[in-house]
């Protein structure tokens, strides 16, 4: 079963209606009946994982644990208390991330948001009654997608370098600007780009490998003043990184 979610605080009211048909039955768990539900976003979203009681009784004095994988405390909440007002024994990887909303307790509402996510945040996730009777125990699976930027920050071996851009000679009417990128283990795609994001037409590039390591030349001729940008990328990574350059060709003057 796929069920993708992403919504704001604002529409927690209506989420029940969409969940509570997928979650709970009679106020039993589906945990051993179905698949878990599948949540899916992409990573540096913010995302909500839904748990609901059926009855929609008030959960404000009562005790519900979310984790992760079984294992990782992600938020508990007992009678008031949480790790977002100092209890402690949250896991480091969800501290300063994880709230629920204390407005929709009264309406059996245990949904939690986690706020921009991370790739390590895919994993299993339950939401746990365990004072109730009978106990009620709700399975979420959630995937959170890379996207393409940059991952320099991330120490990731053989990402590319940030591209190294200069003038190489100009005229009045035309400019000849030469990017280079040093020392990427997985071979990039290197394309200039003005600032509209539109690829330029390019030499082809000059390409040469050393010890595993790619090194690529890319020249382009401008006749316009704009910012242009040199961007390289892997896609088998995830990683795009860029160096922009503002480029002033003479122009006939206005009349």
């Amino acid at each position: 079963m796929m069920f993708n979610l992403q919504m704001s605080s604002t529409n927690m009211k209506l989420l029940p209606l969409a969940c509570l048909c997928l979650l709970t039955r009679s106020g039993t768990t589906l945990a051993d009946e179905q698949s878990p539900v599948i949540i899916e976003v992409k990573e540096d979203s913010d995302v909500i994982l839904p748990c609901f009681l059926s009855t929609k009784e008030n959960i404000e004095y009562k005790l519900f644990d979310w984790k992760k994988d079984g294992q990782k405390e992600v938020f508990l909440y007992e009678a008031g208390t949480h790790y977002n007002n100092g209890r402690p024994g949250q896991d480091e990887q969800f501290k300063g991330r994880v709230s629920h909303f204390p407005d929709e307790l009264k309406y059996g509402n245990a949904s939690i948001i986690i706020r921009n996510t991370k790739v390590t945040d895919s994993g299993n996730y339950t939401c746990d009654f365990p004072l109730l009777q009978p106990r009620q125990i709700f399975n979420i699976q959630l995937v959170v997608d890379r996207i393409l930027k940059d991952r320099s920050a991330e120490n990731i071996a053989g990402a590319s370098p940030e591209p190294s851009v200069k003038i190489l000679y100009q005229t009045k009417d035309w400019v000849l600007l030469q990017c280079e990128v040093l020392g990427a283990s997985s071979k990039p795609t290197v394309e200039w780009q003005d600032s509209a994001g539109n690829k330029l037409p390019a030499e082809e590039p000059q390409v040469s490998e050393r010890g595993g390591s790619f090194y690529i030349i890319l020249q382009t001729t401008v006749m316009k003043t704009d910012r242009y940008c040199c961007v390289a990328t892997q896609e088998e990574i995830r990683h795009q990184i860029y160096t922009e350059i503002y480029v002033k060709v003479n122009e006939p003057p206005q009349l």
